[in-house]
């Protein structure tokens, strides 16, 4: 089976640099997804309402079925959602039938084979460690790199079988191929605080900055997402929530971020050749 590409609702307009990145870098490691067009994932209405938000990952993994193709994602929430959908449809014999019911208007049918993976998993395991190191040119040798897990793609770990959820390595094992120098920081596999962001953004700017300064304090010069929310809370490019807090008033502005947060796609092009390092990420010289 061939990859079908699903880059979810928010790469295309709030992060297409991403997106963008990772299918160069994907298309020079021998690998093309096709890009199809795709519905919701359904992750942000899951506490909202159980059905919809599964009968939306369904018909995503329907189409991809019909067209005769995995899921390939570079978010790791639509991965998660996506992993959890299948697990909820195979133990609630209830819930399948009812999402039958609604894809067959469609003529739709959900594939319980099909799979769905991460960027991740496919640069370290189907492309392989040894071919994504053969592959750099420009080593990025010297820049100390955190990475971020992000939350959905480690937990629940029966559902997802990402990485060991307490301990895991494949992102750090990506990192050492193109060159970077993992760190290993606090509140690396901690929540980034988008989920609250429009909900309680005091708190969520509070846990992006506990993030910084954890990554800060292990000596980073980068910090690395490989998931669209915490690219978007954490990094430049965020999405400011504007809307006011209840009885305070407008929010206060988003902190400036301490240090470069970048997806873990941009430093695998610049070590592939395919563009140029940006200057915040150049590594530190020798002796600087």
């Amino acid at each position: 089976m061939t990859y079908a590409w699903f880059p979810g609702c928010r790469i295309p307009f709030h992060l297409p640099g991403y997106g963008r990145q990772s299918l160069a870098v994907l298309a020079a490691l021998g690998l093309r997804p096709v890009e199809m067009e795709f519905n919701c994932c359904g992750y942000p209405v899951r506490h909202q309402s159980l059905f919809a938000s599964v009968l939306s990952a369904a018909r995503a993994l329907a189409v991809a079925a019909r067209a005769g193709h995995d899921i390939l994602t570079p978010c790791k929430c639509c991965f998660g959602h996506l992993r959890f959908a299948q697990v909820a449809l195979s133990e609630r014999p209830d819930l399948r039938t009812a999402v039958t019911d609604a894809l067959r208007p469609e003529g739709l049918r959900d594939d319980p084979d099909l799979t769905v993976t991460h960027l991740l998993p496919v640069l370290a395991r189907e492309v392989g460690l040894v071919a994504v190191k053969k592959a750099v040119i420009r080593p990025l040798a010297g820049l100390r790199a955190a990475a971020h897990y992000g939350c959905h793609a480690l937990r629940p770990s029966p559902v997802t079988r990402f990485d060991d959820p307490l301990s895991p390595t494949i992102f750090e094992d990506v990192l050492t191929a193109m060159g970077c120098v993992p760190v290993p920081w606090t509140l690396r596999l901690e929540c980034c605080g988008q989920p609250l962001a429009g909900k309680n953004d005091r708190l969520a700017m509070a846990l992006a900055r506990s993030k910084y300064d954890s990554a800060l304090a292990a000596g980073a010069d980068v910090l690395v997402t490989a998931c669209t929310y915490c690219q978007m809370q954490l990094g430049a490019q965020a999405l400011s929530c504007e809307m006011a807090t209840p009885g305070i008033g407008a929010s206060p502005p988003r902190p400036e971020s301490p240090l470069p947060v970048t997806p873990v796609s941009d430093l695998l092009g610049a070590a592939m050749g395919l563009w140029p390092l940006g200057d915040r990420l150049a590594p530190p010289k020798a002796g600087g």
